[in-house]
């Protein structure tokens, strides 16, 4: 708790009115990688509790859209669409794609972490599984071309979680803002021009990208 009292980017965010840390962790990579842009669209996963959509809004401008979806409530922000749901959800897809009235999406971002029990397998496992529901959410609904942000961790399955995203995207770019905690293994992963088709597969089985949209 002292740690985080005294983090420079916890009293940043408080005195540039972020609601989180997190917030520089994206403008670092906006800014190094162009990302967001006047007039995008863009959809934020596990957005709670806002501190990516923030920056997001500010950045596409009044001409672009900021749908953000979490299974926890988050306090209105100015020109952010919320939708409280499980984004896997039927519903909650159909009242994102009624929102979108057939606007391309063009960025999706997902910084969602598990809840941390201390097990380091267990974690990383789940911490992993949360990356893999997003980028299947990615893959299936950016417009070609289309680009996707993810927080991933560092151990097991990342290997194989890059090889997948590799598959969905021309170009995967690690990135490690100066935001992240020196300590974590905590990476993001930029996957850009998103593929039309995913490539086919060596010996013909689906893989679990594949199986998933």
């Amino acid at each position: 708790m002292r740690e985080h009292m005294n983090d420079v980017y916890v009293k940043r965010a408080r005195s540039e009115g972020y609601r989180s840390r997190a917030s520089y962790k994206l403008l670092e990579i906006a800014e190094r990688d162009k990302l967001l842009r006047q007039g995008m669209t863009v959809v934020d996963l596990g957005a709670t509790p806002g501190g990516w959509s923030q920056v997001a809004r500010a950045q596409v401008g009044s001409g672009g859209q900021v749908y953000a979806l979490d299974i926890l409530e988050m306090e209105p922000l100015p020109g952010v669409n919320f939708m409280l749901g499980d984004f896997r959800d039927e519903t909650v897809e159909a009242q994102l794609s009624a929102a979108l009235a057939g606007r391309p999406i063009d960025l999706v971002l997902s910084d969602m972490s598990p809840n941390i029990s201390g097990i380091a397998m267990s974690d990383q496992a789940r911490a992993m599984h949360l990356a893999e529901l997003a980028l299947a959410f990615a893959v299936k609904h950016l417009k070609p071309g289309g680009s996707f942000l993810v927080k991933v961790f560092q151990g097991s399955g990342f290997q194989e979680f890059f090889k997948e995203m590799q598959r969905g995207f021309e170009k995967v770019s690690a990135r490690k803002p100066e935001a992240s905690r020196g300590r974590s293994n905590e990476l993001y992963l930029l996957g850009s021009k998103c593929r039309v088709t995913l490539p086919a597969v060596t010996g013909g089985e689906p893989t679990e990208l594949q199986k998933r949209v």
